[in-house]
């Protein structure tokens, strides 16, 4: 049974590790039973640029995660983010040579490992192709051809690629670290699984993942990713700015943005002042919550503006029903909603990865921080794209054979069909078990 199953998300973000270990509940939502932190200190704006630092950070997560559980993890879903990813479109196309029968799973799934064979620049490779939209027979429009009678199929994919060397430093430091990659997922594709709504997807909807390092953006529409993108700003960048026109540390700047910290200078009181603890001898440093508000929406604005500007430039800006959702670490900044909804002029909502999760004793993960940590758990139960599905009942519906009994190993009685599809929408879908 795949409620049996226990699969662990690992997120190697910028100012965090975090490790979570999940399971499906009887009535199908997410149990976390287990979750690991660390600071890390190996990554910057995505790129892992110390192996030795980020693998002592996965350790100390994992370790946490495997005491809170008590499950010895083995195998885990990792997540991939930085300024290196890259989106494409590209069309391809197959002539199927028996035409006396219906279009199969394989014509889809041979059409699909074609995009996987395309050549990329060099030090970059495919992660993930995902089917946009089908023609068959130069009959447009069609999102499921299995099952339709023709000649020449034809798919519109979306190709996202990642710089080999940062692939092959994430594998070597989950190596190291004695783990295995089931699945490396890109992170706003995983935080989308986790906060968006099938509706949602469906109107058209634009996630913004505002993490330490990274913005990450992901668009949707007719429930199929339309558009990825990846900037290199994140919410460091604004600890950083306090950092310097406060004239204060490191530590007290990021407190400074945690507690007290607003996106629109005009909702920060005049005469409130915060007292920071001077240096050795020195007396306290007042820093006023107004100017550090103009600090912070300066930069912000900054980020929300080209966060719109790759929106625009996708060619879905006015085509997104749904706005605006916000989620990461970043979400969490006070009047950030207003800040948005004010320069873009789209309805917008923080992202709580809550619509998936069942009860649980951990409430910290129900934070916006925790979504990519979520998703990737959600993502060793579902495909990233739902048509996997479908498309696994209609290869049992041609295939008809009798049944068999199950194994009392509880894995699902569909590892054979989905192991067929390895490859298809997702680098590495199979239904192992993730221990």
């Amino acid at each position: 049974m795949q409620n049996d199953k226990i699969v662990v998300g690992l997120d190697i973000g910028t100012t965090k590790v975090c490790a979570l270990v999940g399971r499906k509940n009887e009535f199908g939502k997410l149990e976390i039973l287990g979750m690991g932190k660390a600071v890390s200190e190996g990554v910057v704006r995505g790129i892992v640029s110390n192996i030795d630092k980020t693998v002592e950070a996965i350790k100390r997560a994992i370790r946490q995660a495997e005491e809170q559980s008590g499950i010895n993890i083995g195998v885990v879903n990792v997540g991939i983010a930085g300024q290196h990813i890259k989106s494409l479109q590209h069309n391809g196309s197959i002539t199927r040579q028996v035409t006396d029968h219906e279009i199969r799973v394989e014509d889809v799934n041979r059409l699909t490992n074609d995009m996987y064979r395309l050549v990329t620049p060099p030090g970059s490779e495919i992660i993930h192709v995902m089917p946009q939209e089908y023609k068959v027979d130069y009959e447009e429009g069609i999102v499921d051809p299995v099952g339709m009678s023709g000649v020449r199929l034809e798919g519109n994919f979306h190709i996202i690629t990642a710089q080999s060397n940062a692939i092959n430093n994430i594998n070597k430091c989950v190596s190291r670290a004695g783990l295995e990659v089931d699945q490396l997922i890109l992170e706003p594709l995983a935080s989308s699984m986790s906060v968006l709504s099938d509706e949602e997807k469906e109107a058209g909807v634009a996630l913004v993942d505002i993490g330490g390092g990274t913005t990450d953006l992901a668009i949707f529409k007719d429930n199929i990713i339309r558009h990825t993108a990846v900037l290199p700003f994140g919410g460091n960048i604004i600890t950083s700015d306090i950092k310097q026109g406060c004239m204060v540390m490191q530590n007290q700047a990021e407190q400074l943005k945690v507690k007290f910290g607003k996106a629109i200078a005009d909702e920060a009181s005049d005469n409130e002042i915060v007292s920071i603890p001077g240096l050795r001898d020195r007396t306290p440093k007042e820093i006023s919550i107004k100017n550090l508000a103009y600090i912070i929406e300066a930069r912000m604005e900054e980020i929300v503006e080209l966060v719109y500007a790759e929106i625009v430039r996708s060619g879905y800006a006015n085509s997104l029903a749904g706005g605006i959702v916000i989620t990461g670490g970043g979400a969490q900044l006070q009047n950030l909603v207003q800040l948005v909804e004010y320069i873009t002029g789209m309805d917008t909502r923080i992202g709580y990865p809550n619509e998936h999760l069942g009860r649980s004793k951990i409430d910290a993960v129900k934070s916006p921080m925790y979504a990519t940590s979520v998703g990737l758990v959600l993502a060793g139960y579902q495909p990233l794209d739902q048509r996997v599905e479908r498309y696994v009942q209609k290869e049992e519906q041609v295939y008809t054979r009798p049944a068999e009994p199950k194994s009392s190993a509880g894995t699902s009685s569909g590892g054979g069909l989905l192991q067929k599809l390895k490859g298809f929408l997702s680098d590495d879908i199979d239904n192992k078990q993730s221990y």
